[in-house]
């Protein structure tokens, strides 16, 4: 069987090792696509360190991946080999994208637009899943979900929200990024983000309307919201997620409203005040979440190339897969900001 070049956790809490793996073959329905940029995330070093979400072991990581399609599966439609692609990866070896290829249902993949880069294209799919799934998916029982409004990228969306206000915290972040860009196609009235100031010129131009300074003490917030609008906040999208941005993010919110967050719930909450939290797994592949992902899988396209969703700005690393874990530690020591860290498998020494 043909074997490729993956970067593998070997063992739960372990080091990062590049290794031999076989090549996939794709299923019905599936799409074989050689990895030319895939894009690291804070859950890779996450489940790296804290030894969560995943038991089985040796492992590939990474869920973001642009690339070339070197085969087809049976029944696929649209895709032929040697398109250019992007799509989001999934939690098993074979879908995976910290490899040189992998495995991705055609349905959930978008092909490239001439206006991009594939390293550009690398940064998009996760990053943007959890913005979209937070804005647009509605909330279940157990509180998993978003704010539940119209998607943008459907006619019956865009524009919906005109009049309203919408606050972000973590406008620089990976997924605040997308959250301004399709809070904007959504027709919010009042973009507000929390960012340092030297995003400023950069965030303004994808939709944000008023930058806060992220190191404001976040007890003056309120009084800030209050000097630049009377309307009712009734979506909080909380893309830092630490216990101070989502108790802060839940006081501000309106009676009836919802707050987004990106990582546990740790918030003190007044059950009187008839407010909702959902809590975001950004990923097209789940079951609960595949429908959302056809749906704008099939418009991204198009976003892209009109210039109405922008990718992330982008920093690419040295020696492919073998680059990856000084990537993620410089992410876990806080030390990436307003740029997606990008690798290039097909460059492992």
């Amino acid at each position: 069987m043909a074997q490729q070049k993956a970067l593998f956790l070997k063992e739960k809490q372990g080091a990062w090792v590049v290794g031999a793996n076989s090549i996939p073959k794709p299923g019905a329905g599936d799409l074989l696509v050689k990895i030319e940029a895939t894009a690291l995330n804070p859950v890779d070093w996450k489940i790296q360190k804290y030894g969560v979400f995943i038991e089985e072991f040796p492992t590939i990581l990474g869920t973001d991946a642009a690339g070339e399609v070197a085969a087809v599966g049976a029944g696929v439609t649209g895709f032929k080999v040697g398109d250019k692609v992007f799509h989001q990866g999934w939690f098993s070896n074979d879908k995976a994208t910290f490899q040189q290829y992998t495995i991705v249902p055609a349905e959930i993949t978008a092909k490239l637009p001439s206006n991009i880069s594939l390293d550009e294209a690398a940064s998009m799919p996760l990053a943007l899943a959890t913005a979209a799934l937070g804005l647009y998916s509605p909330v279940d029982k157990g509180g998993q979900g978003g704010a539940g409004l119209s998607p943008s990228w459907e006619d019956a969306g865009r524009g919906k929200c005109a009049g309203k206000p919408i606050l972000l915290f973590g406008g620089a972040t990976s997924v605040g990024q997308y959250v301004i860009q399709l809070a904007k196609l959504s027709g919010f009235s009042l973009i507000i983000a929390t960012a340092s100031p030297k995003h400023t010129s950069f965030l303004s131009s994808l939709g944000v309307d008023h930058i806060i300074d992220r190191n404001s003490p976040l007890s003056e917030l309120k009084s800030q919201l209050a000097s630049l609008t009377k309307s009712p906040l009734e979506v909080v999208y909380d893309a830092v997620s630490s216990a101070e941005t989502q108790q802060t993010g839940y006081d501000v919110l309106a009676p009836g409203g919802t707050l987004v967050i990106v990582l546990n719930d740790q918030i003190n909450k007044d059950s009187s005040a008839g407010k909702t939290i959902a809590y975001v797994m950004g990923n097209v592949h789940m079951p609960t979440q595949r429908a959302a992902g056809v749906s704008l899988y099939s418009k991204l396209t198009s976003l892209v190339e009109k210039g109405e969703i922008k990718p992330n700005r982008v920093e690419i690393l040295p020696n492919g897969l073998a680059g990856i874990p000084d990537g993620l530690k410089r992410m876990e020591e806080d030390k990436v900001s307003g740029v997606k860290l990008i690798a290039r498998p097909q460059e492992t020494p």
